[in-house]
């Protein structure tokens, strides 16, 4: 360490954009621990550090002994020359430039001084790192392994993994790709920036960034859900009264959207309107063209939805994504039916919970008959046969067609 170390020090916290004063500290923190190897706590030593003159100084009391053997220490010899009013146990305070240590002290303290000056270094660079996460970024593919695309985003290698990758979306080298920032791993010699295009965390930052309302919060987005690469549902809400977030999000002539399903590849795009309804938030998430009616459970988050038998295909969608997608946005369990369809699911359940005894013809005897024979609820005489209830000992045939023909009206 020379006599410029501070200016070189000042200079190197600058190339590093380190905190000068964290450098400081840990200049001082590396001396210390050199230096009071070879000192005990009497000796109370102290490093100080200026910039301006470019000194580092130890300041400590050296012990009067009748022979010295440490650093800390001064013989009683050599204490009487300084004054001769010392005695055995007295203290001298002495003040030393760095440069006059042993150079044994000197190459410890550097030592433990770059030790400190790279982990503050990898600290500084993993706080810019951590300030690009949720973000999007851009970057070339370098590389496709059995790992996943590598990409160049400038700043670091960054890792589209398989688990991150749309199914059906492919890359070349050379390939230009958009991409959220899901995470920043520490590696033992740098890092690598995690990325990803199926989390609905991606649709929302492209959202952002194709549509200024977002960004003003004039528009607000309450929930996305996605089946990455098939379709994936918005539901966005206007905080402003003279905003249509559909509107807003289409854009002119559907520029908007388009341009975000160019970048999801071609991927389908439902902008829903929320509301504080749960019945109209789910024909919105389903589609108000095709919902007729919307019956929620009186206990649970169930929901049964009505729509045209023409409609039912649609409202369900290709694979179930359709209502799969609606469910998960709306946190409803949902089922579609017809008009008809849902008649004959209350009727059906209707009939489950009801008592044979309640079917007209059923007296007390006959109801005890089918009791017997298994025959409890009225679905069960639904579903039989006139042939098995004539089966039934005790139960003639006018009787058995009486109570299966007042269970189909139930």
């Amino acid at each position: 360490m020379n006599l410029n170390i501070m200016g070189s020090l000042a200079e190197l916290a600058n190339l590093k954009q380190l905190d000068k004063e964290k450098l400081t500290s840990i200049i001082k923190e590396g001396l210390y621990q050199a230096i009071s190897k070879k000192m005990i706590l009497d000796n109370e030593l102290e490093i100080t550090t200026d910039y301006n003159t470019n000194k580092i100084i130890a300041r400590f009391n050296r012990i009067v002994v009748e022979r010295d053997t440490t650093l800390g220490e001064i013989s009683f010899e050599d204490a009487r020359m300084i004054d001769e009013d010392l005695e055995l146990g007295d203290t001298i305070p002495v003040e030393m430039n760095i440069s006059e240590f042993e150079p044994k002290v000197i190459r410890n303290a550097r030592k433990a001084i770059l030790e400190r000056i790279k982990l503050l270094e990898e600290d500084r660079i993993m706080f810019d790192y951590e300030n690009q996460k949720n973000q999007l970024v851009s970057g070339k593919i370098t590389k496709d392994d059995f790992n996943g695309y590598l990409v160049n985003i400038g700043y670091a290698d960054a890792l589209l993994s398989k688990e991150e990758q749309v199914e059906d979306e492919y890359y070349k080298v050379g390939d230009i790709i958009r991409c959220y920032v899901v995470n920043i791993r520490k590696r033992k010699k740098d890092v690598i920036v995690i990325l990803s295009r199926t989390r609905p965390e991606f649709v929302k930052k492209i959202f952002e960034s194709e549509i200024p309302e977002i960004t003003s919060e004039e528009i607000e987005i309450k929930k996305i859900v996605r089946e990455p690469g098939m379709r994936t549902k918005v539901s966005v809400h206007s905080n402003n009264t003279e905003v249509d977030a559909t509107a807003a999000c289409l854009g002119p002539h559907g520029v908007r959207i388009e341009a975000i399903r160019k970048e999801l590849n071609g991927e389908l795009v439902d902008i829903v309107v929320w509301d504080s309804t749960p019945e109209q938030l789910i024909a919105n998430a389903i589609g108000t063209d095709l919902v007729e009616k919307v019956y929620l459970a009186d206990r649970g988050k169930f929901a049964r939805i009505i729509v045209n038998r023409d409609n039912k295909n649609l409202a369900i969608g290709k694979k179930g994504k359709n209502v799969k997608l609606a469910a998960k946005l709306t946190d409803y369990k949902l089922d579609i039916y017809t008009e008809e369809e849902f008649e004959e699911k209350i009727s059906e359940e209707r009939r489950i919970t009801s008592h044979v005894s309640d079917l007209n013809g059923v007296s007390s005897k006959v109801a005890e008959v089918l009791k017997t024979h298994g025959y409890t609820s009225v679905q069960d005489i639904y579903e039989a046969s006139i042939k098995e209830l004539c089966n039934l000992e005790g139960l003639g045939k006018k009787t058995a067609e009486k109570i299966k023909e007042s269970s189909k009206y139930f």
